[in-house]
């Protein structure tokens, strides 16, 4: 549950990069993801300003860059740095801008099968990226901009989602939900929960149940 009440919101976040050389790589990887998922779903989310998506880019660009290190032994501490201020700055995308379909269809999976949320959330994004590139391929390719890729908007979705899917496997987590030991699902269903989720309505194409049963069906 997420609490909103300003008398419980903190007025300075420290960032120590020492805190983080314990954190198993799993968890890692887990966070990483779910950091990754936040850079994009808030820099095309329809609540997304321009503010809001300066910090969007850069989260990104410093994620991207840096999460192979990081999965691949822990990386340096230059590394660890940058994504753990990254995800600082994610976060406070998503506070200004909010979500989208990928975190809709996350949350069914961790409530139903227990499925961690950053990996969730990692099995479903390239599926959503690939789904909104039609309402949303230009803002991709700003993304994409910042690793130095040119990329036309018509196919920046795609690029982008095997961008997404290339550091799925890389942080080792399933990429899908049969890897991820989720049964066969009851993609109704849940879906019928996805559509229900806040952040499904801040998604930059509009998503019925019907989208998020086919995008369960794609991800299996």
């Amino acid at each position: 549950m997420a609490c909103g009440a300003a008398g419980a919101a903190f007025r300075i976040a420290i960032l120590d990069v020492n805190l983080t050389l314990t954190q198993p790589l799993s968890l890692a990887a887990l966070t990483g993801i779910d950091a990754l998922s936040h850079a994009i779903e808030s820099h095309v989310s329809r609540a997304a300003t321009p503010a809001s998506r300066l910090s969007s880019r850069e989260a990104f660009r410093l994620l991207a860059s840096n999460l192979p290190q990081v999965f691949a032994d822990g990386g340096s501490i230059a590394n660890r740095a940058a994504v753990q201020f990254a995800a600082a700055l994610a976060g406070l995308a998503i506070e200004n801008s909010m979500l989208g379909a990928a975190h809709a269809l996350a949350n069914p999976l961790t409530a139903a099968h227990g499925v961690a949320h950053g990996q969730a959330v990692g099995v479903m994004l390239p599926h959503v990226v690939r789904f909104n590139g039609p309402a949303c391929g230009a803002a991709y390719a700003e993304l994409l901009r910042e690793l130095g890729i040119e990329c036309p908007a018509g196919t920046a979705a795609e690029r982008l989602a095997t961008l997404v899917t290339e550091l799925l496997s890389a942080s080792r987590l399933a990429p899908t939900l049969a890897a991820a030991r989720v049964p066969a699902p009851d993609a109704a269903s849940l879906a019928a929960q996805a559509a229900g989720q806040w952040t499904a309505g801040f998604n930059p194409r509009p998503v019925t149940a019907a989208d998020l049963a086919e995008l369960y069906e794609a991800a299996r």
